[in-house]
């Protein structure tokens, strides 16, 4: 039987099991990708089982997809090293790299492909959603720190994710719960919030997540569902030629491009390779069965950067010296808070 390839729609499971339909859902040729979260996590070992029947289920290769940022973002914490928020890298530089490895070994050895990280929105002292998320109010200091951790996630085997492109950080509304608007102009997102996206795409970045977020300077279509954000900015500006992630099409930022097969047609159109359709399994279906299933090898070839390098199992790495003395240094760091 010919293998699947990846297909370009995220979607998650409910609990720390596979039903039967999970099971269907997770091998139709669309799916590409699962998300997991706090919900779906007990343990290490009942995380690597899921993972692994996740796996099972698919005739062919799956991306197995966390948020596991640090601070208020940590889906899996039992088991794991408790990550500080990233805004106090700007406080101890020197330790961004190597959590930024930590974070990423100690998902790799239970069979997470990626994080999505980092977030490399610019904190502008008004959106609580993202606030202590971001590495720093001074685009500079941000977009040092956010290389340095994304090094370190490179370096133990992982692709990483720039959240949540062109900014977020300028807004007080959450885009989980509406839309929010940025009013400022171009010119001053481009002196400001893009600047870390531009030194890490300049780096290499494989992947970037835009914002359920409207620019109507730029654009009426919030970010994730504008080609001129996505194919203009993002992809002719600035030459990114990684993935690009919807944010999750079940948030309320979203909700103004229609239904979701809609939300998912538009976003695509516009430049997305992957769309997430999250904490809603009707709509995860709906999604899935209207896209229509083709092949598309650029797609596919960027969706495949994403694979996690596994490099170490989990008792390797528990084993080693430099996750014991990173380890001991991060969890420190969190104390010290």
């Amino acid at each position: 039987m010919t293998k699947l390839p990846i297909g370009p729609v995220m979607i998650d499971v409910e609990s720390f099991t596979l039903s039967s339909s999970e099971k269907q859902k997770i091998n139709h040729p669309n799916t590409g990708a699962v998300i997991l979260f706090s919900r779906n996590y007990s343990s290490p070992e009942q995380i690597a089982k899921l993972i692994q029947d996740i796996r099972h289920a698919r005739n062919g290769h799956i991306l197995i997809a966390v948020d596991q940022e640090g601070g208020r973002v940590q889906r899996f914490q039992t088991g794991f090293t408790r990550l500080p928020p990233v805004a106090d890298f700007a406080q101890s530089p020197e330790l961004a790299e190597p959590a930024g490895w930590l974070m990423a070994a100690e998902l790799l050895s239970l069979g997470v492909d990626f994080s999505f990280a980092p977030v490399l929105d610019i904190d502008c002292g008004v959106s609580e959603i993202i606030g202590n998320r971001s590495f720093s109010q001074d685009p500079k200091l941000a977009s040092q720190l956010a290389s340095s951790f994304r090094k370190g996630m490179k370096a133990a085997g992982m692709a990483a994710t720039g959240k949540h492109f062109p900014g977020h950080g300028a807004v007080a509304l959450d885009s989980h719960l509406t839309l929010p608007v940025d009013e400022r102009g171009l010119q001053t997102i481009r002196k400001k919030d893009i600047l870390p996206f531009k030194q890490l795409i300049a780096e290499g970045l494989e992947a970037i997540m835009p914002a359920h977020v409207v620019y109507p300077q730029v654009d009426s279509l919030p970010a994730g569902f504008s080609s001129k954000w996505i194919q203009n900015i993002l992809r002719t500006e600035l030459n990114f030629n990684g993935v690009v992630f919807s944010d999750d099409l079940s948030m309320e930022g979203a909700a103004s491009i229609g239904d979701f097969s809609q939300r998912a047609r538009l976003a695509m159109e516009a430049g997305c390779d992957m769309v997430l359709v999250c904490n809603n399994p009707i709509a995860a279906e709906a999604v899935l069965s209207s896209i229509p299933i083709i092949e598309n090898k650029v797609r596919e070839q960027r969706l495949k950067t994403m694979c996690g390098k596994f490099n170490l199992s989990r008792k390797q790495l528990l084993q080693s010296d430099k996750w014991r003395q990173v380890s001991k240094q991060i969890n420190s760091m969190t104390a010290n808070a």
